[in-house]
């Protein structure tokens, strides 16, 4: 073999080597810059809450910054697509929250869950039923009495766009009470927090978010919840009782949230997060903030994960279909 061709073959065995080991260093070394956090719902409500206390986590363990980026708008979609068309990279990813399972029902985008890469949930709660401290309502009987008693539409609820979450839950709970789904008008909104708002100042009647979602108003002596769409009582808000205990109702439900990617990702990468973000979960910095909140913490991870949103797809199809919204 000649020098030339002898040099040739050590330089394509040394090419080969490198393509090799290169995205061997690049994994060790991720993440080498910042990770962008996508929440699709407005900043102070419960998903931007949870978001920010699990990105802070995260940082203590993968060492870079974690930052929140709040995109709002078209009930979930913005925010929603804004991760599905990242770069699959690592850096860019979202808190995907249980509209992905709602929105492409109604005929507000294509997306599904099957457009992201499912890496871990880390919380559930349940819808609540949050009025005006000073409000016509004292009790769950009482609201379903005026609501059926007053010509349809004359009450006013809000707490998420149209045929978001909290819409679909409220809905559920007046077909299930004997109802029109429309029967109380649906104000859209960019989340909880804005809605409650509007709740104390009087816009609004009703919140059917979360109950920790109405803390802050609920403390503040502007807001109280009446119950909660709940197998059982919540720890952080023992005076708020089931539907079940407020009157004989089983209609339970309530919303989700994780941490996604976009499709495509390298696996040894989402194992990487995963571990991170199992860690994240487990530390003291996010379940010591869920429970003085209130709010829901609930573990899954890659495909459980995946198979948990396929059910929710399943059950809110359904749900969107008896509310007239399907499309």
């Amino acid at each position: 073999m000649s020098h030339t061709r002898k040099h040739r073959l050590l330089c394509n065995i040394l090419g080969a080597g490198l393509a090799l080991t290169l995205p061997l260093t690049a994994l060790a070394d991720y993440p080498e810059k910042p990770i962008t956090l996508i929440v699709p719902w407005a900043a102070g409500g419960g998903t931007d809450a949870t978001a920010r206390t699990i990105a802070a986590a995260m940082e203590e363990e993968l060492g870079q910054t974690v930052n929140v980026v709040n995109r709002t708008g078209g009930s979930g979609v913005v925010g929603h697509t804004a991760m599905a068309m990242a770069r699959p990279d690592g850096y860019t990813l979202g808190l995907i929250t249980g509209e992905i399972n709602m929105m492409h029902w109604q005929g507000l985008t294509q997306l599904t869950y099957q457009d992201y890469t499912p890496i871990a949930q880390i919380n559930y709660d349940y819808a609540g039923i949050q009025v005006a401290a000073d409000g016509p309502f004292d009790s769950v009987q009482a609201l379903v009495d005026k609501v059926k008693s007053e010509p349809a539409r004359t009450y006013t609820a809000s707490g998420t766009g149209q045929g978001g979450v909290w819409h679909l839950a409220f809905a559920g709970f007046l077909l299930d009470q004997g109802m029109e789904a429309d029967r109380v008008s649906w104000i859209p909104s960019q989340g909880a927090a804005p809605a409650m708002t509007e709740m104390a100042a009087g816009s609004i009647d009703i919140v059917p978010s979360s109950v920790p979602e109405g803390r802050s108003m609920i403390d503040a002596g502007k807001a109280k919840s009446l119950a909660i769409m709940a197998p059982e009582r919540l720890e952080t808000f023992p005076d708020v009782p089931t539907l079940k205990e407020a009157i004989g109702s089983d209609y339970t439900i309530g919303e989700w949230r994780g941490i996604a990617g976009p499709k495509g990702m390298d696996p040894a990468v989402v194992d990487k997060l995963t571990s991170a973000i199992k860690a994240a979960y487990e530390s003291d910095t996010y379940q010591s903030f869920m429970a003085k909140q209130g709010f829901g913490t609930e573990w899954r991870a890659g495909d459980d994960f995946g198979q948990f949103m396929a059910e929710q797809d399943a059950r809110f199809g359904k749900i969107v279909e008896q509310v007239g919204l399907a499309k």
